[in-house]
């Protein structure tokens, strides 16, 4: 049969492709865990980032890791209201405020939600920007 010239395995045109090389990173939630499931856990926003091709900033997350000593960053999308400095609480027992998270049961109705989660502990998969 012969070749298959590369513009048909590159697809129709070059320019519809995502341009993914400058993405700063895969934002996902926290991973579940005892501590998480059981109480809370304190997070230090310590950046606020632009993420081409997205419509929403980035924050990086920096928490203590609670098993080893040393420092986890998460990268999660910056809802409106988080500033750099803020302290953000992730957890079942954690408080209703800007940038924290909780699960959908422990919220009223009505509350304005930035992620959520499609099955338990996938880190956040829908109303993401």
């Amino acid at each position: 049969m012969g070749r298959v010239i590369r513009g048909s395995r590159k697809g129709k045109s070059l320019i519809f492709t995502a341009k993914t090389r400058l993405r700063k990173g895969a934002v996902k939630l926290r991973a579940v865990d005892y501590v998480e499931r059981e109480g809370y856990m304190k997070g230090l926003i310590k950046n606020i980032i632009h993420d081409p091709g997205r419509g929403a900033p980035l924050c990086e997350v920096v928490f203590h890791d609670p098993y080893r000593y040393k420092l986890k960053k998460e990268l999660w999308v910056a809802v409106e209201g988080a500033h750099t400095g803020q302290f953000v609480y992730a957890g079942a027992k954690a408080q209703l405020a800007v940038g924290n998270v909780l699960p959908v049961g422990k919220m009223p109705e009505g509350t304005v939600i930035s992620m959520c989660e499609e099955k338990a502990a996938d880190r956040g998969r829908f109303a993401r920007a």
